[in-house]
């Protein structure tokens, strides 16, 4: 596969994984309880789905780079944003406020792991 095709579906696996993070963090940020929400499984199949897409592309494009059999310093950086990420679709519900900093914080992190992949700064 192409290392466009690659970027495509980890573009878009990230995509996913924010819609539905962002979803469920809107609608807890709401007063929504996790029964209400009659997404759910539309979201947490998304977030699933984009999760995979983007981890599988990801470590597509490091062998397309040529990264070897040890991932650089940057590529682990995104990978613990990513493992954060995972875990954005249960945190929205534990605590309402915690659920207001994840609409502003989800975005920021994608923005700094489109950092690192850009600019690989170490």
């Amino acid at each position: 596969m192409s290392y466009l095709a690659y970027k495509l579906l980890h573009v878009l696996g990230a995509l996913l994984v924010l819609a539905a993070a962002g979803g469920v963090a809107v609608h807890a940020a709401n007063g929504g309880r996790r029964e209400d929400n009659d997404l759910r499984s539309v979201l947490a199949s998304m977030h699933g789905i984009g999760l995979i897409l983007s981890v599988v592309a990801g470590f597509g494009l490091l062998a397309k780079l040529g990264a070897g059999a040890m991932p650089p310093p940057w590529a682990w950086a995104k990978l613990v944003i990513w493992l954060f990420f995972g875990a954005a679709l249960t945190l929205p519900y534990r605590n309402t406020s915690l659920a207001r900093a994840l609409v502003v914080a989800l975005p920021l992190l994608a923005a700094l792991a489109s950092y690192l992949a850009m600019y690989k700064p170490f």
